[in-house]
């Protein structure tokens, strides 16, 4: 269930290691007999379990492995290949060409030496040599002879005997529909999953069993599957088990409570942090990519419990395709469950507060302008503009009123986002702090091409008006005026093209012989795409 790195994995690994210590301190090998479903040392068993289906000993027992032997240093790294290797073996299909003996033969171990048995498969007796070269030692000719022999005497019909010509085989050869249906039935019994067809036994044989025990075993045999298919990609297999456990525990209704419990818990278990974090980081660094309908399938049976962890790792996904597949299953958890997304966005230091306020932009909530509000002046910068881009999805008054304060923050990505938001939607409730930034009284220095976004979201904005203001700018007059830079003015041309009124006009052809450059092209460039 776990990867290498993941700390479960680690402190297990520590533990097999810590527990051979006192053994190398007293012995240099640890020789174990295997017995069927006991492990022996010395005359001692060490290792009891009647219950096959349950017991590591069978799994070595039932393909061969008689004696096992570990060396110091096996305890580092080889018990652990070891162990994966026999769980393997366990999962290994009927009719698969590998086994525990060929799958240990690539492992090529140092420190682990292990003894097969020779099972004896033909039970035949070996032929009498003389007996198999009789019929070699015939000549052509009599062989000839004895076969012409036989064809006459066949040909002799016995009276009252019986005549292969006297059966019609058309008496019983199938009509065209009977072919057809055997051959459908031949073709898919050929082509049909074979553990699909094993689960769905299993699952069967748990709903019609009133059995305790065989239902306690049966979800054993679950519980062991269930972490080896997530790991190997069966993602569609998994969400079919979920619904077939969903539906079981709703169909059956006499179900010891422990049994339900376990049952009930499956699809919890796959919403658990660890768990899901797990898969959604191998799906990231997973070379082959499973179809998206796979994973949809299975991130489709997530819980609430599993969308704090989702959010999380959706921003730093980089494959399309799985990010893609995961939106579409965090939008339906937010959808469904909107008191866990205000509950994230309302801890100002969860981890999945980007993903968060990302969910807030693709579902419009308005329910999470207060909370998204308070993000505006969030300590992180992604936040910060991810709250900002939210609330202008959203675009009420609420919620545009919320991010005008973002019109003054330090950073230049959420300072445009929030001038566009208000620019777009018309919002005239922030031209105070517009004209402050054209004023030059804004609280942050501004580069040329974000000062032009504003001097703009200004003139659309404050409409006629503010002809009067930009043109101070950039014809100042007056004796003691101060003069405006450069770009200040051209920023100013720029916006007044934007007013498309005949005043406007009129200053920007007064402006076409003005000293500076940049304002004469500005005021050019103006007049040339005025509409006729």
């Amino acid at each position: 269930m776990y990867l290498p790195n993941n700390p479960v994995y680690q402190r297990a690994a520590q533990g097999i290691h810590d527990g051979f210590l006192p053994i190398w301190s007293t012995t240099q090998q640890l020789v174990l007999s295997v017995v069927e479903t006991d492990l022996v040392w010395e005359e001692q068993i060490v290792y009891h379990q009647p219950n096959k289906s349950e017991s590591f000993a069978w799994m070595l027992y039932k393909d061969g492995l008689r004696l096992l032997t570990f060396r110091p240093g096996v305890e580092t790294d080889e018990i652990v290949r070891f162990l994966q290797v026999v769980s393997r073996a366990r999962l290994l299909p009927a009719d698969a060409a590998d086994d525990l003996l060929t799958l240990l033969w690539e492992q090529s171990f140092l420190s682990i030496e292990y003894q097969f048995t020779e099972i004896i498969t033909d039970s035949l007796a070996v032929l009498d040599p003389q007996m198999t070269d009789f019929g070699l030692s015939q000549e052509a000719a009599a062989q000839a002879a004895v076969q012409e022999q036989v064809r006459g005497e066949a040909a002799v019909r016995l009276p009252g005997g019986l005549d292969a010509e006297d059966f019609d085989s058309t008496l019983y050869f199938l009509e065209e529909q009977e072919t057809l249906t055997l051959r459908h039935q031949v073709d898919e019994e050929y082509t049909r999953d074979g553990r699909r067809a094993s689960l769905e036994a299993l699952l069967d044989i748990f709903e019609l069993q009133p059995s305790a025990a065989v239902r306690e075993e049966i979800l054993e045999i679950f519980e062991a599957l269930f972490p080896n298919l997530l790991n190997r990609g069966e993602f569609r297999i998994v969400a079919r088990l979920l619904r077939e456990f969903r539906t079981i525990a709703e169909r059956v209704t006499v179900l010891d409570p422990p049994i339900r419990r376990t049952l009930e818990s499956f699809e919890a278990r796959l919403s658990e942090p660890a768990i899901l974090s797990q898969l959604l980081q191998s799906l990231e660094e997973e070379a082959a990519l499973p179809e998206d309908g796979d994973i949809g399938e299975v991130l489709a049976e997530l819980r609430a419990e599993g969308l704090e962890t989702m959010l999380i790792f959706l921003p730093t996904l980089k494959r399309p395709a799985i990010r893609q597949v995961l939106e579409a299953s965090v939008d339906r958890l937010g959808t469904a469950h909107t008191d866990v997304v205000l509950g994230i966005l309302g801890n100002p230091d969860s981890e999945a507060l980007r993903g968060a306020v990302g969910l807030c932009r693709r579902l419009a909530l308005q329910v999470a302008v207060p909370a998204l509000e308070r993000l505006v002046t969030h300590g992180d910068p992604a936040v910060r503009l991810g709250a900002v881009e939210a609330l202008a999805t959203i675009g009420s008054a609420g919620a545009l009123t919320a991010l005008e304060r973002a019109l003054d923050d330090s950073e230049r990505a959420v300072r445009i986002a929030a001038v566009t938001a208000v620019m777009e939607k018309g919002y005239r409730g922030a031209l105070r702090r517009l004209e402050a930034v054209v004023l030059g009284r804004g609280p942050q220095e501004l580069e040329r091409a974000e000062r032009r976004q504003f001097f703009e979201a200004y003139a659309v904005l404050a409409g006629a008006p503010a002809l009067r203001v930009l043109s101070n700018i950039l014809e100042p007059r007056g004796l003691f005026r101060r003069r405006e830079t450069a770009e200040n003015r051209t920023c100013a041309a720029y916006a007044i093209a934007r007013l498309q009124s005949p005043d406007a006009r009129l200053v920007l052809e007064r402006i076409q012989q003005d000293k500076e450059l940049a304002v004469r092209n500005a005021a050019a460039r103006a007049l040339r795409d005025w509409p006729p």
